[in-house]
């Protein structure tokens, strides 16, 4: 499971409620919540949490005496952006989001990365969001384990030597009918999860996850399995725009790409797609490129990161990667005509990079050196993008050339896009210059 490519965070569900009926006061509600630990059926998701501690011990026996000593510095870069910007910090996370089943080790993880353990599913979850609900279980912890430190220690006297668990309570809340916060809702709850098992609260070293999602009348109780998202896999320099790996692997599979199949990201960015590509889908052959001289140096540190990655593991001889990265213009691409057969590619939101204005010209010259460059009738394309009005008329005009297919609707931080699968036709598209 933790191999599964398109998932950002695994977690076991304890107990899920689709109708639950919260109370109009305010107190009343909470109450609800305490009294349910009690009725939880915890048994068995805590031996499959178990298990899933198991198998990241033997995983990460080798890197033990590495993570140690990076586990000091970590604890500094609590505040850190959700961008990963600490290079040594990322490219620990990297090698560990791979390790063998790409489990996490348990050790020193900081609060911000471990809070996204609480996005349900495998799409996106807004950035801005999965910060608030952190610093909120943080702010939560904090006050359960001052009310109920105590407990603890009667705890840890009465199990002897048995080791006392530590654990946090994540809060998700989402839908505007609740009497409560989520910072009220993990503070009660974990209150009550605390008194039950007679764990510690510790909001940043703990062993324990308990995430409590809340969305309208859905109420899902888990326990968190990844220590931080799957998504952070491949990347080790961040841009301003970069996309999450297991969202790039979405679009990719969309296209069900063969082997021998050339595969093209135009504008490539730090090269989250190309790379995810070239690790899954190693028998295409993956070109990115990008105008920005800045970005395209960000997909070449990428590519050699993933390259001396792969050297660890083969130990002695490292293979190549299917992947070859340029600096072009997007609207004269050095690519002979008809000799792509997919494009995969995030196109500019105009909001932090360009301008809705400036999309408006490029889109349609995209589609339409997209569509040139594209195999006739076999070729397709996965695009994404949140200007959907302008990608919607520039697709209108290049009508001749590009057929649409499925649209897969995602959330991007926050920001509601799509991804447009589209079809070259049989239609010859005229060329604007000769190139060789």
């Amino acid at each position: 499971v933790h191999r599964l490519r398109s998932v950002d965070n695994l977690f076991v569900v304890v107990q899920e409620f689709k109708d639950y009926q919260f109370k109009e006061n305010k107190e009343d509600a909470l109450k609800d919540l305490e009294d349910l630990v009690k009725k939880l059926p915890w048994t068995d998701p805590l031996k499959v949490w178990e298990l899933n501690n198991s198998l990241k011990k033997k995983k990460t026996k080798r890197k033990k005496h590495n993570l140690q000593s990076t586990a000091g510095k970590e604890k500094l870069n609590d505040g850190g952006e959700e961008e990963g910007t600490d290079q040594k910090d990322a490219s620990k996370q990297e090698d560990c989001a791979q390790n063998a089943a790409g489990v996490e080790p348990a050790s020193g993880q900081d609060a911000e990365k471990t809070q996204e353990v609480a996005s349900r599913n495998g799409g996106e979850e807004e950035e801005e969001e999965e910060e608030d609900d952190e610093q909120s279980g943080a702010k939560d912890e904090l006050q359960a384990s001052s009310e109920s430190e105590t407990k603890a220690a009667d705890g840890k006297a009465g199990e002897g030597e048995a080791k006392v668990l530590k654990f946090r309570v994540t809060c998700n809340r989402a839908g505007d009918k609740h009497s409560f916060t989520s910072n009220e809702a993990a503070r009660d709850f974990g209150g009550a999860v605390q008194e039950h098992f007679q764990w510690k609260a510790d909001m940043t070293n703990f062993d324990v996850e308990v995430l409590l999602n809340i969305h309208n009348n859905e109420v899902v109780v888990g326990i968190a399995l990844t220590e931080e998202s799957l998504h952070r896999r491949n990347i080790t320099h961040f841009g301003p725009t970069t996309l999450r790996s297991t969202l790039a692997y979405g679009m990719l599979r969309l296209c069900d790409p063969q082997p021998t199949d050339i595969i093209v990201d135009p504008m490539c960015g730090t090269g989250a797609i190309p790379i995810e590509g070239a690790t899954e889908w190693p028998s295409c052959y993956h070109i990115a490129g990008d105008n920005n001289p800045q970005a395209v140096k960000r997909a070449a540190n990428n590519i050699c990161s993933l390259l001396k990655k792969n050297e660890n593991k083969e130990s002695s001889t490292s293979l190549g990667i299917p992947l070859d990265i340029v600096q072009w213009d997007i609207c004269n691409l050095p690519l002979r005509t008809g000799s792509v057969d997919i494009i995969v590619t995030d196109m500019p939101f105009g909001k932090r990079i360009g301008s809705k204005k400036k999309n408006w010209d490029l889109y349609p010259a995209c589609l339409m050196e997209m569509g040139r460059i594209c195999t006739p009738g076999t070729g397709r394309a996965a695009l994404l993008t949140q200007d959907k009005k302008c990608f919607a008329k520039a697709l209108s005009r290049m009508g001749h050339i590009w057929r649409r297919g499925q649209t897969v609707w995602v959330n991007v931080g926050g920001l509601h896009a799509a991804v447009y699968l589209l079809k070259r036709t049989w239609e010859r598209a005229e060329e604007k210059r000769s190139f060789w």
